[in-house]
């Protein structure tokens, strides 16, 4: 099923000066930005809608740029501070019905003092819970806190994934140590395709969330700030767990490669040993298979049998030679 709306606005909310809550509809929209005097307002919008976009630059009011970086196609996490609000672009685990958790999805917010626009295309649970606040008449007390509490819970669902992944990370370890088991070649390429999807957003995840409380200025209160930089500190320690689970599983695929050429090398050594040991058997039966005159023992009834027990000297004789020198 697909994650895109018809209606271009998806949840929008209208917070007067006296702290009640609205909540808005795209038809109805227009109507209540104009009239909403020293009132906040989010509204949260269909990335994949031209209508959408439309309004924001015609009636919204919005620069063309920050419209274009709101709906731009491919982004990574950052954070800036342009004229009177602040661009912010987060990604966040994908928990829809069907998808994988690393593939994260992003969401794009502008935020002013009075007026906050996020888009996106998958549905994001952040503002799921963002909604809930606003319905129980719950909402942030600023802009500044609304941006705040989307990172905090961005944050939040990505532990647990890092945390799963940390597991399968011992999981491959404990797998490895079993000799009964063999070599986890899917699991472990899997697992390194998660590490790797999550790394590459979560890092510059950090430095977004950095640029934004030195860029936020006066729209974020120092209680926001400092949750923010514990956002961030949260989100540098998901990055080096996941530093650490990939070199873990890049251990792993070189303890697995050393383990096959050992392997191999085995096997090689035996065949030396073998051919070591038939070469001279080889010569002595070839030699003495030539079907010409003169050969020693063909007229007597006992020369088979000592020619099998010279072989079977021989034979030992070699082996003990292999053994003195530490071959076998």
């Amino acid at each position: 099923m697909s994650n895109i709306v018809q209606d271009p606005l998806i949840i929008g909310f209208l917070v007067n000066s006296y702290g009640d809550v609205r909540s808005l509809r795209w038809n109805d929209l227009t109507g209540e930005i104009e009239s909403a005097n020293r009132s906040r307002i989010w509204i949260h919008l269909d990335r994949k809608s031209d209508e959408a976009r439309t309004w924001l630059e015609s009636v919204g009011g919005l620069d063309p740029l920050v419209v274009g970086i709101l709906f731009q196609e491919d982004t990574r996490p950052r954070a800036v501070r342009y004229e009177n609000g602040v661009l912010l672009n987060l990604r966040g685990a994908n928990l829809n019905p069907g998808a994988e958790p690393t593939d994260m999805i992003s969401i794009r917010i502008w935020a002013t003092k009075d007026l906050v626009v996020t888009t996106r295309v998958h549905k994001i649970r952040a503002i799921d819970d963002l909604a809930d606040l606003y319905r129980t008449n719950k909402p942030p007390e600023t802009h500044g806190d609304l941006v705040t509490f989307i990172a905090d819970r961005l944050t939040f669902r990505l532990e647990p994934i890092v945390a799963k992944l940390e597991e399968e990370a011992d999981e491959l370890e404990e797998d490895w140590l079993d000799q009964n088991t063999p070599a986890p070649k899917q699991k472990l390429a899997h697992f390194r395709r998660s590490a790797l999807s999550l790394r590459r957003y979560i890092a510059p995840q950090k430095e977004a969330l950095s640029s934004l409380v030195r860029e936020g200025g006066e729209f974020l209160s120092d209680e926001a700030k400092l949750r923010l930089r514990e956002i961030q500190d949260i989100t540098t320690r998901l990055a080096e767990d996941l530093d650490l689970a990939r070199e873990r599983a890049v251990v792993i695929q070189e303890q697995i490669v050393e383990q096959r050429a050992e392997a191999m090398n085995q096997r090689l050594f035996v065949l030396a040993i073998i051919s070591a040991v038939f070469l001279p058997l080889g010569f002595f039966t070839g030699l003495f298979g030539v079907n010409i005159g003169g050969m020693p023992g063909v007229e007597s009834p006992h020369a088979f049998a000592l020619f099998c027990v010279a072989l079977v000297a021989l034979t030992g004789g070699l082996l003990y030679l292999f053994r003195k020198a530490d071959w076998l």
